[in-house]
Formats: structure tokens, sequence, C-alpha cells
């Protein structure tokens, strides 16, 4: 779908999510327009991940509004729950979004390249020999075709997290969700998953990026946005916010990552 001049990629409204008495988020609004870097930050249990989650549905928020391309997608309330009215629309929603997992979530069964073209030729339904064509070419570009026939244990953590990104790619989504992408790896991994990460946002690649990476969010962000206690805290440019930290919570929690 064709999104109109000015019609964020991506945009929530008023977020809501409880589990139980516990209110993860609460009230957060936010747009991201084509092609823009958004880090999502904060301490654990912020609310970043959730928000990231309902951002495709993998929770259905209690209140609030979720929009891809300016459509936005359809509830109804049954039994007392929120739910999905139509599973076609969250389908095709869905597939305008990519989502790349903090623990990579690769089916351990399929070789990496299975993997890949799972999604195209299987939900999207797209000839296998196209989906293959382009799942090799995305492996080439996060650097893994050499380990096309190789199963996910047989890869390292970083190695498995770019898998996760091409295989993310391969929907040809128009948003990128990325949950805290470094967080399982090794330190000395780290690096090579933040480098493909950067050469997307090169791309001008529209991308939701929860990080603890603050160097990453500082030099390749177009926005932070800084979460507390499931709200909104801050927002803004990174290299003025990380120079200014526009509030006390925000100074705090950069002195702590500082410290770490």
């Amino acid at each position: 779908m064709a999104e109109a001049a000015g019609t964020p990629a991506l945009e929530v409204r008023g977020l809501c999510k409880r589990f139980g008495t516990l209110e993860v988020l609460r009230g957060i609004s936010l747009a991201a327009a084509p092609g823009e870097v958004i880090a999502i930050l904060g301490a654990s249990g912020s609310g970043k991940s959730t928000l990231l989650r309902c951002c495709n549905l993998l929770e259905v928020p209690d209140a609030g509004e979720v929009l891809v391309g300016g459509e936005a997608f359809a509830f109804a309330e049954r039994a007392g729950r929120r739910r999905a009215r139509d599973p076609a629309q969250v389908d095709r929603l869905r597939g305008q979004l990519g989502f790349v997992f903090q623990n990579f979530n690769l089916w351990s069964h399929l070789t990496i390249l299975q993997n890949v073209i799972e999604a195209p030729v299987h939900v999207q339904r797209r000839p296998r020999a196209e989906a293959v064509a382009e799942a090799e070419a995305l492996l080439a570009k996060v650097g893994i075709l050499d380990k096309r026939d190789h199963y996910p244990s047989h890869l390292s953590g970083g190695q498995q997290q770019r898998a996760a990104i091409a295989r993310a790619l391969a929907v040809r989504p128009s948003v990128l969700l990325f949950d805290e992408p470094t967080s399982a790896l090794d330190p000395e991994l780290v690096g090579e998953v933040l480098g493909v990460i950067r050469a997307l946002a090169a791309e001008f690649r529209t991308m939701l990026v929860v990080t603890h990476e603050m160097g990453f969010a500082r030099e390749v962000a177009c926005r932070a946005v800084f979460l507390h206690q499931g709200q909104i805290d801050c927002a803004g440019v990174p290299a003025a916010m990380f120079a200014a930290p526009p509030t006390e919570r925000f100074e705090k929690f950069i002195a702590r990552t500082q410290r770490h």
C-alpha cells in the first residue's frame, strides 16, 4: 500500500497495556516517519519490549491504536478482552513489519536458507525460486551466504542474529522492529550485528530499535525516545539529548549506563 505524503510508516496513539494489575504501558504515542531510525531507550521494566510487541500485535494493547502506513489495526471486545477483529488484516499488516528478536528465534530444524524463505514462500506465496534468489542476496548482504545450508546451532550468536535480520528483510517490510538485538550476544559479537543495522540505516529504512547500546543510539538514530515506567519521559535528537539531558531521569539513566 502506497503511503500518502506525510503519513507515518508506523504510529501508535495512546497505547496502554497491563498484565494483571501491572501497568506496563501508560498512554504512549509515537510516530516513525518513512526512513526514520528511532532508538527506544530505558531501564529494564520500562516497557520498551512491550511497546515493540504491541506494534505488531504479539501483545494486544488494552487501549490505543496502532497504525501501519496509515491503516489502523481493527480491534473488538470479546468476552471482556480486546482482540484483533480481522486475522487477515493482522497477517497483511504484520507483513509490513519485520521483527528481530533478542534471542534470534530461528527455527532450529531448518537450515539458514530455509529459515529465510519460510515466510516469503508459505505466507506470502511467492515463487520458491524467486524467494531463494532474494534470500541468498540478503544472506550475502549480512555476510553469511556461506552459512546458507547450515543449521542455526552451527552458527555463532552474531551469525544467528544476522540470519534473523535477513529473515526479517525477506518479507520486504516497510518497518523493521529490533528488540534489543545485541543483548544476548557475547561482547565481541555485538559489533558485527550493529554494523549490519548501521548499513540498513544508511539505506533510509524505517526502524525502531530497542537498545542498551548508547553509542549506537547517539550515532545512528534520527531520534531517541526514553521510556520510564511505561511513559515517554523525553524524546529528541540523540546528540542533543546526550549532550544536555532534558530531564533528571534521563541524566541519571545516562550516568548509570556510563558506569557499566
